[in-house]
C-alpha cells in the first residue's frame, strides 16, 4: 500500500499452523535505490516482490534490508532475498540482536533447547522444523541508538529494547513516519503498547516508548496492525502518560 511518494507499507498475508496473520514491512525508495524494513516469514519472497512491483519499485532497486529485531517473522524471507539479489544488498540490525540473526545463537523466543518436552511435542511438525532451523543471514552493519542513515531523506535509529534485547524503531525524516517494529501494535488505527506475551522484558519495552516523544511523528507503521495516521501525536502522548 503506497502511503506517499517513496513510502509504502507492504502487506504480507500468511496462514500457518492454523492461524492467519498479516505482517507489515516498510518499503522506502528514491532515485538512489530502495530499502526494505523487515522481511516477513520464510516463503514470502514473491509477495514482497509483487508488493514492490505494485508501487513501481523493481527488485533490482533494492540495496539494503534493515531488521528491527531478531524474531522469526522479521528475518523470514531475508535469506531468499539475498540469494535472489546477490551481494549488492547490505543487511542492518542492532549489535545486540546480530548474533541471533546470524545464527551464532538460537533465536530467543523459538529456542527449542529451552522448551519443555511437553511444549516441544505440542508444536506442529512444520513449526518445530522451522524453530530448529530458522532463517539466518549475515549482518553487514550494526546500528546504534541515535545513528543517522542517509537513505531516502534520512533514517534516525531509535534503540527500543524490551521486545528483544536489540529491538530498534526507525524514524523516517522525510515523511515524519515512525516504523515501530514490535515496540507497539495498531488495533484498528489505535496505538497500543507491546504485546506482553511476546515481549521478553515488558518494563524495558514500556520505558522505550518514552523515546518517541523526541520526534515529530505524523504517522506510525506497526509490524502488527499496520498504519496509524489519525491523531498520532495525541495517541502517543496518551500511551506514554498511561504507561509511565
Amino acid at each position: 500500500m503506497k502511503i506517499s511518494d517513496g513510502l509504502a507499507m507492504v502487506e504480507l498475508k500468511i496462514e500457518a499452523f492454523g492461524n492467519r496473520a498479516t505482517f507489515n514491512p516498510t518499503l522506502i525508495w528514491d532515485d538512489e535505490g530502495a530499502i526494505l524494513i523487515d522481511a516477513g516469514m520464510p516463503g514470502q519472497l514473491e509477495q514482497i516482490r509483487a508488493a514492490m512491483s505494485e508501487v513501481g519499485v523493481s527488485f533490482a532497486q533494492l540495496k539494503a534490508v534493515i531488521l528491527t529485531h531478531q524474531d522469526l517473522d522479521h528475518i523470514g524471507s531475508l535469506p531468499e532475498i539475498l540469494q535472489e539479489c546477490g551481494e549488492h544488498i547490505e543487511v542492518y540490525a542492532h549489535e545486540l540482536d546480530k548474533p541471533y540473526i546470524e545464527g551464532a545463537l538460537p533465536l530467543i523466543k523459538t529456542d527449542t533447547s529451552r522448551m519443555s518436552k511437553e511444549a516441544l511435542e505440542s508444536l506442529p511438525k512444520e513449526a518445530r522444523a522451522l524453530y530448529e532451523n530458522p532463517p539466518k543471514a549475515k549482518v553487514d552493519k550494526t546500528l546504534a541508538d541515535g545513528q543517522e542513515l542517509s537513505f531516502c531523506g534520512g533514517i534516525h535509529v531509535i534503540f527500543t529494547p524490551g521486545h528483544t534485547p536489540g529491538h530498534i524503531s526507525l524514524y523516517l525524516q522525510r515523511s515524519k513516519t515512525l516504523v515501530a517494529g514490535d515496540a507497539m501494535i495498531s488495533l484498528n488505527g489505535t496505538l497500543r503498547g507491546p504485546v506482553q506475551q511476546t515481549t521478553l522484558d515488558m518494563d524495558t519495552a514500556l520505558r522505550s516508548l518514552g523515546k518517541f516523544s523526541d520526534f515529530d511523528i505524523e504517522s506510525v507503521i506497526c509490524y502488527h496492525g499496520g498504519l496509524c495516521a489519525a491523531n498520532v501525536k495525541d495517541q502517543l502522548q496518551h500511551l506514554e502518560a498511561y504507561i509511565m
